[in-house]
C-alpha cells in the first residue's frame, strides 16, 4: 500500500536556521510514530510541514487522495463565539445522536469534557482546557491520520493512560510529539529522533530510542578515544624516532611532546619477545649454510641466518636484490641449491605475497573473512571478523559486498583480513603497504605494534618499517645478509658511499665556495627573528580567540575580530615556511 503521507527532500528555515535540510520519510497506514528530539530541534516545524500547515522551503510532500487527518497543535485556536458541544460534537445534530456512539462518549469521558461543561463559552476556558476540547473534537472523527503536538501537556495520569489506550484501539496512523516517556514506550511502534536539520529513524518507542541512542553515543566516544589515541602514539612514534623526521617550528615541538609526555612507546618490545618465546620455542625459521641462485646472479653464497622467536626484521634492499627470493625460501615456496630449512615445530606461518591470492569470489567480505575464522587475538586484544574488517578499510555497510566486486586494494585489505584471522605466529609480509591509503596503513601498524610474534617485512615503505620493526637487514648484493644496527638510515649511508664518486659539476662547486661562514651566521640570525616573530603571531592569535568569546553576542565585532584572525593565521603560516626554508638552508 501507498504511504498516507510522504516527504521528499524536505527543507525548512526559520531564520539562518534549517530545522528540516533535506529530509525523506513516509507515514505509513497504522504506523504509530513518536517525534523526539531538543526543544527547538524542528519536531513542530516537521509536524506542521508534514501536516500541510505549513509549506516547506523545498522539496515535496503528498498525501494520499481522500486523507481523514486530524491535527492538534500547541497553538489551539478555537471558533469565536463557540461553546465546547459545538466544537467537540459539531458532527453530530443532536444529543441523542452521540451519547448512542460508544466511542465518542469515551472521549467525552476520557478527556472529561463534561467536567468542563457542553454549553461552556470557549472563550472563558482555561489553556488546558481548551487543549483538551481541541483534542477532544479531532478524536471524535473517523481518521487515517492522528498528528499530535504534546497531547499529554494538561492531561493528568489516568488522562494519559485514556489517550494511550484510545490510540491503540484505534488502529490509526498517529505522529505524535511527547516528552512523556511512558506514552512515547506504550504508544510508538516506530521513533522520529529531530536533531541538526536530519530525521534518525528507529524501531520501537522510547525504551528502544534511549537503547540505540545510548549505543551509538558508546559506539562514537569508543571511535573517538580510538582515533585519539592513534594520533597521540603516531606523535609519539614521530617524537621518538629519528631526528630527522622533525624539521618543525619549535613550539610545534614542544606542543607535541606535551601532548605526549604520557604516552607510552608505541609498543612493549621486551614484554612480546617473552609472549613470542612461549608461543614459539626457541627455533622459528632458521637458514643454514643456503646458497640461492637466479639464472646466473647468486642472491644468498652460503648464508646461515636465524630468526628468533619474536625477532621483527625489516628487510631493505634495492629492487631486485632477491628481497622476495629470501621471503620465499624462509616460507618454503623455494629451495636453494645448498644448505637447509629449518621450521620450528610450534611455528604457524603466514605470507603475504606481492601477488593477490585467489580469493572467494562467490562470498561477501564479511564471509570471507569469518570462512578463515571468527575471532581472532591480538597479544591481549581480541576481535571479531567484522571488527578486524573494520579496522582494516570495511566498515559493516562494505562488508556485505561481494568479493568479486571488490577493487584492487580492497581486495589487498581483504587478503590481509583473511591471513591475520588464522592467527599465524610468524609474520612475512612482501610489500604489505600496496594500494592501502593512509587510515588503513595506521590501522595495520597499530595492530602489528601489539602482535606478539615473529615478523620478517619487505617494504619500500621507510615509515612502515621504521615504525613496526626492532632490526634491519639488508641486501646489499654481495651474497650475504647484513644487519644494520643503525637502521635505514646506515643503509642509505652504505649505498651512498658504495655509488662512485663524482665531483661536483662546476657550476655546483662555485655556488658551494660562495656559501660563506658569513651567509651561515646571516641565516642563524634570520631563523631566530622568525622564531621570535612566531611567538609574537601566535600570542596574538590566543587574545583574538578570547576576545571573540568575549564578543559573543556582538555580530559586528565578531565579523571584525574574525577577519583579523584570519589575517594573522595567514601571516603565521607565510612564517612558518619562511622558517622551514631557513632551516634546511642550515641543515
Amino acid at each position: 500500500m501507498a504511504n498516507l503521507v510522504n516527504l521528499e527532500a524536505v527543507s525548512k528555515s526559520y531564520g539562518v536556521r534549517p530545522l528540516l535540510d533535506g529530509v525523506s520519510l513516509g507515514i505509513a497506514a497504522g504506523q504509530r510514530i513518536g517525534v523526539v528530539g531538543l526543544n527547538g530541534g524542528g519536531k513542530t516545524t516537521l509536524l506542521e510541514v508534514l501536516s500541510g500547515l505549513s509549506e516547506p522551503d523545498s522539496g515535496r510532500v503528498s498525501h494520499v487522495r481522500d486523507l481523514r487527518m486530524a491535527v492538534v497543535t500547541q497553538r489551539t485556536e478555537l471558533p469565536d463565539g463557540s461553546t465546547v458541544g459545538d466544537v467537540v460534537l459539531e458532527r453530530y445534530g443532536a444529543e441523542h445522536e452521540w451519547a448512542a456512539d460508544a466511542r465518542v462518549r469515551s472521549i467525552v469521558d476520557g478527556l472529561r469534557i463534561t467536567a468542563i461543561g457542553l454549553d461552556t463559552p470557549t472563550a472563558n476556558l482555561s489553556g488546558g482546557e481548551r487543549r483538551r476540547v481541541s483534542l477532544a473534537a479531532a478524536l471524535t472523527g473517523e481518521l487515517d491520520l492522528i498528528v499530535l503536538d504534546e497531547p499529554t501537556n494538561h492531561l493528568d495520569v489516568e488522562g494519559v493512560r485514556w489517550l494511550a489506550d484510545h490510540l491503540l484501539a484505534r488502529k490509526v496512523a498517529v505522529v505524535v510529539v511527547t516528552h512523556d516517556r511512558w506514552f512515547l514506550d506504550t504508544v510508538a511502534t516506530l521513533t522520529w529522533e529531530v536533531a541538526n536539520g536530519r530525521v534518525e529513524q528507529y524501531e520501537g518507542g522510547y525504551a528502544d530510542w534511549i537503547f540505540a541512542r545510548a549505543e551509538r553515543a558508546r559506539l562514537a566516544a569508543t571511535a573517538e578515544e580510538k582515533r585519539q589515541n592513534l594520533a597521540r602514539k603516531e606523535l609519539a612514534w614521530l617524537r621518538r624516532g629519528p631526528q630527522a623526521r622533525s624539521s618543525k617550528p619549535r613550539y610545534r615541538v614542544e606542543a607535541a611532546e606535551a601532548l605526549i609526555a604520557d604516552v607510552p612507546p608505541p609498543r612493549d618490545s621486551v614484554e612480546l619477545q617473552a609472549f613470542a618465546k612461549r608461543r614459539l620455542g626457541k627455533t622459528v625459521l632458521e637458514l643454514e649454510d643456503t646458497t640461492y641462485q637466479v639464472g646466473d646472479r647468486t642472491l644468498l653464497d652460503h648464508v646461515t641466518w636465524r630468526v628468533g622467536p619474536g625477532d621483527r626484521i625489516g628487510l631493505v634492499g634495492v629492487n631486485g636484490s632477491g628481497k622476495t627470493s629470501l621471503l620465499k625460501l624462509l616460507g618454503g615456496d623455494v629451495e636453494g641449491s645448498t644448505g637447509r630449512r629449518i621450521q620450528g615445530k610450534t611455528v604457524a606461518l603466514a605470507h603475504l605475497r606481492q601477488e593477490l591470492d585467489d580469493l572467494p569470489g562467490d562470498l561477501r567480505v564479511l564471509q570471507a573473512i569469518e570462512q578463515v575464522a571468527g575471532r581472532v587475538v591480538f597479544g591481549k586484544q581480541e576481535m571479531t571478523a567484522s571488527q578486524l574488517g573494520e579496522k582494516l578499510g570495511f566498515p559493516q555497510a562494505r562488508q556485505w559486498t561481494p568479493v568479486a566486486d571488490l577493487s584492487g586494494g580492497e581486495r589487498r585489505r581483504l587478503q590481509l583480513c583473511r591471513l591475520l584471522m588464522a592467527e599465524p605466529n610468524v609474520l612475512l609480509l612482501d610489500e604489505p603497504t600496496n594500494d592501502l591509503d593512509i587510515d588503513t596503513l595506521q590501522q595495520l601498524e597499530d595492530l602489528l605494534d601489539g602482535w606478539p610474534g615473529t615478523m620478517v617485512v619487505v617494504s619500500h615503505d621507510r615509515y612502515l618499517v621504521e615504525r613496526v620493526c626492532d632490526t634491519i637487514v639488508a641486501l646489499f648484493g654481495d651474497g650475504r645478509i647484513t644487519h644494520l644496527p643503525g637502521g635505514i638510515e646506515e643503509y642509505l649511508n652504505r649505498r651512498a658511499a658504495a655509488l662512485p664518486a663524482a665531483g661536483p659539476a662546476p657550476s655546483v662547486a662555485k655556488a658551494e665556495a660562495k656559501k660563506s661562514a658569513a651567509d651561515l651566521r646571516a641565516a642563524q640570525k634570520e631563523l631566530g627573528r622568525l622564531e621570535r616573530k612566531l611567538d609574537q603571531l601566535h600570542a596574538k592569535e590566543e587574545k583574538l580567540h578570547a576576545s571573540l568569546l568575549a564578543a559573543a553576542t556582538d555580530p559586528a565585532k565578531l565579523m571584525e575580530l574574525n577577519a583579523e584572525l584570519k589575517g594573522v593565521q595567514g601571516e603565521i603560516e607565510d612564517v612558518e615556511g619562511r622558517w622551514l626554508e631557513t632551516s634546511e638552508l642550515l641543515e
